[in-house]
């Protein structure tokens, strides 16, 4: 009975039995005198439905002695509220106790009671004695069972005005703890195109059903555009025509009774970019051009991978693609026909694709002939003057009489040699018999159907002004 009076309060219209409650805390030293703490029932029904006249008279008020030495100090102010419940244990969280005064350590003592009894109250300590945490796991719960939890803050001056859950929790085992089972491709930034539908699965795991619940920045999800249907083992999310508006990080959460398992869904719709800013020529010379810009104010919800510079003839009016991508923000376009005059566009591209509007260029490049004046290479005089000299002599010849033969030998000099024949020491002058010949140094000696008369010694003499050369061979005729 007496630790009973110490844990319930003055005031309760209906204390609980002296067997249900816990020991009185043992945290007040021993020359203080024992003082009964001031608190209210919990909200339960059938608690304040019995008359505080079935029980005992009420504990003496609390109030400090004169002759106590220890300063009086009041008494602390406890909050909580439920964390969750798992497959056979009830797990509260409070708020830490208010502190008054200087190294006043507070503990506190968590009671439950159980709606199944109707009539009178059965608040039962779950904790033999008070302690620091703030947290606490009740264990040994039945499925299906029905509680109300109070928590009281514990000090010096003795306990505070219980907090009590408003609503009982309902206590239901979990056969298997949620999870979400996030595809490999949903791992990844999921990327759709403005307009393209968005249909995506996501399969998890519970039982009992678990509660999906879906929101986008801890705010509900706009079901005009989005929507959403879960089963036992799976949640498809489906948007018909996506828009810029909807891409960000959406959480999925699973829940079952206070445990959860959550995922969260990056999703980018994109589109084509638009054109680039500020194409400026910057300069023309000879064959080339320069080009500069600035990327587009609207990248299309996509990083820029390049852009494709284009050319106009203004003579063909078509445009031909000069630079496939280009990364950078200025080019240099060669390789243009003199006298043409171009026109220059540019395209910005990203994962879309390009861009549906081009930057082109305000001014026109003119390819302008530039006057050269042809200047003949000096080639330095050089002596060609050479005597003459036989590079193949004349070799000795045997031939048949009535069949012509011919003579032949090579020579050089400069200015080109005079060539002279002569048989036996004697030119030959113009005789039919004989054709002479020269050409590019080759010079040759026809003998039209010798007789053994046209046998002998045939020499080829060459004769210019720095001198002369000759040589000699023997003629035979059978």
């Amino acid at each position: 009975p007496e630790k009973e009076t110490a844990l319930t309060p003055k005031e309760e219209a209906a204390p609980a039995p002296a067997a249900e409650e816990p020991p009185v805390p043992e945290h007040p030293p021993a020359t203080e005198q024992p003082t009964a703490p001031t608190d209210e029932p919990a909200p339960v029904p059938t608690a304040e439905a019995t008359p505080a006249s079935e029980e005992g008279p009420p504990a003496p008020p609390a109030e400090p002695q004169a002759s106590s030495p220890e300063p009086k100090s009041e008494k602390p102010k406890a909050a909580f509220a439920r964390k969750g419940f798992f497959a056979s244990g009830f797990r509260p969280l409070w708020l830490d106790p208010a502190v008054w005064g200087v190294g006043v350590h507070l503990s506190v003592t968590l009671l439950k009671c159980s709606v199944r009894f109707i009539v009178g109250t059965d608040w039962k300590a779950v904790n033999e004695e008070p302690f620091l945490s703030t947290r606490y796991t009740v264990q040994d719960l039945g499925s299906g069972d029905k509680i109300h939890v109070r928590v009281k803050a514990v000090s010096a001056s003795g306990a505070s005005v219980p907090a009590t859950l408003e609503q009982p929790v309902l206590i239901r085992e979990i056969l298997q703890l949620p999870r979400i089972r996030m595809p490999r491709h949903l791992r990844q930034t999921y990327v759709k195109r403005v307009g393209d539908a968005v249909n995506i699965m996501i399969p998890f795991q519970g039982k009992p059903q678990p509660e999906v619940v879906w929101t986008k920045g801890d705010q509900p999800l706009d079901t005009s555009r989005i929507n959403i249907r879960s089963t036992e083992k799976d949640t498809i999310f489906y948007i018909r025509q996506a828009q810029r508006s909807d891409s960000g990080k959406y959480e999925l959460a699973v829940r079952i009774n206070g445990a959860e398992d959550k995922a969260t869904l990056d999703i980018r719709v994109i589109e084509p970019p638009g054109p680039p800013q500020n194409l400026k020529l910057v300069d023309v010379w000879g064959f080339n051009v320069a080009l500069e810009w600035t990327p587009p104010v609207d990248n299309g919800n996509s990083e820029i991978k390049g852009y494709m510079v284009q050319k106009s003839d203004k003579k063909s009016g078509k445009w031909f693609t000069a630079l496939e991508r280009c990364t950078r923000t200025s080019c240099t376009i060669s390789d243009l026909i003199i006298g043409n005059t171009y026109s220059f566009r540019v395209f910005a591209e990203n994962a879309c694709g390009l861009s549906e509007k081009a930057a082109v260029t305000s001014g026109v490049a003119n390819i302008k002939k530039t006057k050269t004046t042809y200047q003949p290479e000096k080639i330095p005089q050089r002596d060609m003057m050479e005597p003459p000299k036989f590079t193949q002599p004349l070799t000795d010849r045997t031939t048949t009489r009535g069949y012509s033969t011919h003579l032949f030998c090579s020579v050089r000099g400069f200015p080109q040699p005079k060539i002279i024949w002569m048989k036996n020491q004697m030119e030959i002058r113009e005789d039919p018999k004989y054709i002479a010949m020269i050409e590019q140094g080759v010079c040759s000696l026809e003998i039209r159907k010798p007789s053994p008369f046209d046998g002998g010694i045939y020499t080829c003499k060459a004769v210019n002004p720095l001198g002369e050369a000759s040589v000699d061979c023997k003629l035979d005729v059978k």
